[in-house]
């Protein structure tokens, strides 16, 4: 079963299939934002909607933290749009 983990010291969300990392989200933290700069997942895995859930994840964190969210990554990008 593959579960996603928000990770605030690391800063990013990490995709699991039991204990085996699949994918994850990086972000940057400012006193503003946190700016979405990488979202990559196992080849593997891709087609399943996990590169979504990792944005999604931070997403929903950096609102808990009070902050914006912005994405260089240009996935994130897209995830941001529609949403």
């Amino acid at each position: 079963m593959i579960k996603i983990i928000f990770n605030k010291n690391e800063n990013k969300s990490i995709a699991y299939d039991d204990n085996k990392i699949i994918g994850e989200c990086d972000y940057l933290e400012t006193e503003e934002y946190w700016n979405i700069v990488h979202t990559e997942v196992n080849n593997s895995y891709q087609g399943q909607g996990i590169a979504r859930k990792l944005v999604e994840s931070v997403i929903e964190n950096a609102k808990s933290y009070n902050k914006k969210i912005m994405a260089e990554c240009s996935y994130a990008k897209k995830v941001i749009e529609r949403s």
